[in-house]
């Protein structure tokens, strides 16, 4: 047999929830046997006002990254969905996206869980970007201006997003040389658009955060082909 044929297509999972519902997951993270999990803490985007109003609770928030076999993807998106209750009010989204490849250590980490997907489910991990309905935008800002990033992202449709504190690091001789900024301070605006929106948000974030402002903006939009707790998902 060809050693191709026996490639299970990997998946990046993305849970982004309050620290609590973020434990629970970890929770069953293990229980799933696991063993590749990362954490950041993040802030939810909306104001202070509209969190009093729709009694949404403390802004802070988790987000949560692992890597699975695509039909385990999917288990997990249904259990979270199940446990977690994602898409009633303060839960929280998850979504997975396509891997183009995997180290063989990851390979080999994950062999344990082909006794957990089921044979019909393989074969059905083709990904087409056409297919593609949503997308997550990332948008990496300097610090402090998330806000103009949301501001010009809802203009546009956006429904909200979530801001994760990060440090650049980097050539400064070469980031001079391509006129970017020096600023190491950064924040990482990440915003689930569905595909009908996804060019108009990116477009009006472009023009008031881009490079050309004092936000010094890069923008990159990468697929997702399943998505749990999004206001236009099924």
């Amino acid at each position: 047999m060809n050693p191709q044929d026996k490639i299970t297509p990997f998946r990046m999972l993305i849970l982004i929830t309050t620290p609590k519902l973020a434990d629970k997951a970890a929770d069953m993270f293990k229980q799933g046997a696991i063993p590749v999990q990362y954490e950041w803490n993040a802030i939810g985007t909306a104001s202070s006002e509209m969190i009093d109003m729709l009694g949404l609770g403390n802004p802070d928030k988790t987000m949560l990254m692992s890597f699975m076999p695509k039909p385990f993807a999917d288990i997990m998106l249904k259990k979270l969905k199940k446990e977690l209750r994602l898409g009633t009010v303060n839960s929280g989204i998850a979504f997975t996206m396509p891997l183009s490849g995997a180290n063989h250590l990851v390979v080999r980490l994950y062999e344990h869980l082909e006794e957990h997907i089921c044979q019909e489910e393989q074969g059905k991990g083709k990904f087409s970007m056409a297919d593609c309905q949503y997308f997550l935008i990332a948008a990496i800002v300097n610090q402090g201006y998330s806000e103009n990033v949301m501001d010009a992202a809802r203009a546009a449709g956006a429904n909200g997003g979530t801001v994760v504190p990060s440090r650049r690091i980097g050539d400064e001789q070469a980031l001079g040389f391509w006129g970017m900024s020096i600023q190491s301070e950064k924040d990482i605006v990440f915003i689930v658009a569905d595909k009908e929106n996804r060019l108009d948000i990116m477009k009006s974030i472009g023009e008031k955060c881009g490079m050309h402002s004092e936000a010094k903006g890069i923008l990159v939009s990468l697929p997702i082909d399943r998505v749990i707790g999004f206001e236009s998902a099924e």
